[in-house]
């Protein structure tokens, strides 16, 4: 059995999947997602040190 040529596995040129605004649109959004948890993160951790420095109600 004889191979045909440009066949044998990933040889060919690799297509564009996405636009480079998608792909800069989606770069955004993971920023802006990671940035809103960090701030979530830090306001509640402040919460938090708050809350415990607060004395007990006798």
């Amino acid at each position: 059995m004889i191979r045909s040529p440009g066949t044998a596995g990933f040889v060919s040129r690799p297509a564009p999947v996405a636009s480079s605004r998608l792909t800069n649109a989606i770069a955004a959004t993971l920023a802006i997602g990671a940035l809103s948890l960090c701030l979530a993160v830090t306001l509640t951790v402040l919460s938090i040190r708050v809350s415990m420095a607060m004395p007990f109600p006798a």
